[in-house]
């Protein structure tokens, strides 16, 4: 798949859900569960222990059912080793250029982090594939739909605080997608089963998923 296609495959339900645990086997068990929830797309975080080896039993095991990228991805030797360990994408809490030249030598979207236009802009001028705006909580959807103003080009993906009330405010303001990490994820099977498919016809309501879409962002 080209950069356009995994970047528009990673935010198609308007969510990307973020796996961020203590344990391996914790980590394993909510992407497991968000995965029978039907969410499609996960972000596991470097923060976790034996991330990339996570990042790798799952893309075996969902194969092109889920797209499955790495976050907290902060320079260049960890981007490597996430695009080593198979992730279809990465995510950053700041704006590191090596870590986009990296995702992009070996085909990879990235979507380092800003909090301020002049990032917005530094990070699409290096090529950024979407801007996750972090830590959302600082801000609010006005910030999205005020910056898209100006920059209506900018993909936007804020992250960090998103609660399942507020997202689809956030996406209704014009951000592509929400990252989304323990408000969605939190609870056994079934809360997390009922909780995804409500986000989802919400989120649906506000902005139709991007792969039935016809607008590029």
């Amino acid at each position: 798949m080209y950069r356009w296609e995994i970047t528009r495959a990673a935010l198609a339900q308007r969510v990307l859900a973020i796996v961020r645990s203590d344990s391996y086997d914790h980590a394993h068990a909510t992407a497991d569960s968000l995965l029978s929830a039907g969410i499609t797309s996960l972000e596991i975080s470097l923060t976790t222990p034996f991330a990339l080896e996570a990042v790798t039993t799952l893309i075996r095991e969902v194969g092109d059912d889920a797209v499955i990228g790495a976050g907290t991805v902060l320079d260049g030797a960890s981007a490597r080793m996430a695009v080593d360990a198979g992730a279809r994408f990465l995510v950053s809490p700041s704006l590191d250029p090596e870590v986009i030249r990296t995702g992009h030598r070996y085909g990879l979207p990235v979507f380092p982090g800003v909090a301020t236009p002049t990032e917005a802009v530094r990070a699409m001028e290096l090529g950024a594939d979407a801007l996750k705006l972090f830590p959302a909580s600082a801000y609010g959807p006005r910030w999205v739909s005020d910056v898209r103003a100006a920059l209506p080009q900018a993909a936007v993906v804020p992250t960090g605080g998103v609660t399942l009330a507020e997202a689809p405010d956030w996406v209704a303001a014009g951000a592509v997608a929400c990252g989304m990490g323990s408000a969605l994820s939190e609870g056994d099977r079934d809360t997390v089963g009922k909780r995804a498919a409500e986000l989802l016809a919400r989120l649906a309501d506000v902005a139709p998923p991007l792969d039935s879409a016809h607008e590029p962002y």
